[in-house]
């Protein structure tokens, strides 16, 4: 199948390796234009850009697509269907109706549970205990088309948002290879319109620690935006980043121990049970291990 991929960031990544690996013709990849990036702020190809290259595959990285031009551009491709997956630009009409066979997205939720931007973080955050991937047929609305597969997957109480970025990418690539396989035969699922709920894009001001709130929630918060953009904690003018938690139960905990009080190694009083820190990152150094955090790092009786 002659094929147009659109994706920007590394979960896509491995979707462009299967489609190739299927042995679909790619047309042409689509992805985000090159950003500043490092120390020397230079411009930094996307990893999907980066990948496409590698493979000696044509790559496009427009700043839109609602321009003429580029939309009589893409239909010249002639393609038989468009695979997105994580692109970040807004698809028009007149893209979205240029394959013969539509366009696919792969998103990473069980819709129509967490449209939008942000849909892993959000379901370790707000206590999900399962999620997954569809395979939808993309229309004008956010993440509104009917659902062609879908697959589901465990949330466990320590899974951070890389975790399941890596499994809902494989499991992504695989789905899809399988949909283009069975594309004539599969039924189109509408969406229902109830427990439709939006996902936003994580803002880096949602990323301090709030030690009063209960341990679950803290330590979902913190495995919810673990790697990116981390959440984090004032250490004695230093900011820490954490990257894994677990609650504690309440009952093992000092019912005097005021929110923020460091119990015992890395394990912190919360407003209602602690969150044991199992890893964290100083400024400048590398993820480590709340032992390796410890040594040489002495911790204040409280944390802000």
């Amino acid at each position: 199948m002659r094929v147009i991929f659109m994706g920007t960031p590394d979960f896509s990544v491995p979707v462009l390796d299967a489609l190739v690996a299927a042995g679909h013709e790619i047309a042409c990849v689509y992805t985000q234009p090159p950003r500043p990036a490092g120390r020397g702020r230079k411009d930094r190809p996307s990893p999907v850009q980066a990948r496409a290259e590698e493979l000696g595959l044509m790559v496009r990285h427009p700043k839109s697509l609602r321009a003429a031009p580029e939309q009589t551009a893409f239909a010249a491709l002639d393609p038989d269907v468009a695979v997105v997956v994580a692109y970040g630009l807004i698809l028009p009409r007149e893209v979205l109706e240029a394959p013969c066979r539509g366009c696919l997205n792969i998103h990473a939720s069980l819709l129509p549970r967490w449209r939008g931007a942000a849909p892993i973080h959000r379901a370790i955050m707000a206590g999900d205990t399962q999620t997954g991937v569809c395979i939808m047929e993309m229309e004008e609305g956010l993440d509104t088309g009917p659902v062609l597969m879908r697959e589901t997957t465990a949330i466990g109480p320590e899974d951070t948002t890389g975790a399941l970025h890596d499994r809902l990418s494989t499991m992504g690539a695989r789905l899809v290879v399988e949909a283009l396989e069975r594309l004539r035969d599969l039924p189109r699922e509408p969406q229902p319109a109830e427990g439709v709920t939006y996902a936003a894009k994580i803002d880096k001001a949602e990323a301090k620690v709030d030690w009063t709130r209960p341990a679950p929630e803290v330590a979902r918060h913190i495995n919810g935006l673990s790697p990116f953009p981390g959440a984090w904690c004032d250490v004695a003018g230093e900011r820490l980043k954490l990257l894994r938690a677990r609650a504690v139960e309440a009952r093992m905990v000092e019912d005097s121990a005021a929110p923020g009080t460091v119990l015992d190694g890395l394990t912190i009083a919360c407003g209602e049970g602690a969150v044991e820190i199992l890893e964290a990152q100083r400024q400048g150094k590398r993820p480590m291990s709340a032992a390796e955090i410890l040594r040489g790092f002495p911790l204040p009786e409280r944390l802000d």
